[in-house]
């Protein structure tokens, strides 16, 4: 789930700029090239969470980078909670992101169980 939001994420950023800043990140002036350059991160991201999920020695690491990621977005989006047009939108994505973060941060503590517990 978490590895389609973040290529979903990329894919806007790169294909459709004008979209997701409208409508997903209203914050300051659009920046096109900003915007490809974020979405480096979030596809790779992405792809680093789909091999996770297939190779073990990959999971705990990479769903803690990207807890870590999760949570300093999370946290830039409360210095900026009130910077968001619709303002609702701030509030909202600084909820969505801690959730996302906790639910991160979850998965990660549980890929460190053997496999056996898991579940």
């Amino acid at each position: 789930m978490f590895a389609v939001f973040n290529l979903t994420i990329a894919a806007l950023m790169v294909f459709a700029p004008h979209l997701f800043f409208a409508d997903i990140g209203p914050f300051g002036v659009q920046n096109d090239h900003y915007l490809r350059d974020v979405a480096t991160f979030y596809a790779a991201t992405g792809v680093a969470l789909v091999v996770a999920e297939r190779l073990i020695s990959w999971r705990t690491p990479i769903l803690f980078l990207a807890a870590l990621q999760s949570g300093l977005h999370a946290l830039n989006h409360l210095a900026d909670i009130g910077a968001a047009h619709p303002h609702w939108l701030g509030p909202a994505d600084f909820v969505s992101l801690t959730l996302a973060t906790v639910a991160l941060v979850w998965l990660a503590r549980e890929s460190q169980r053997p496999l056996e517990v898991q579940r």
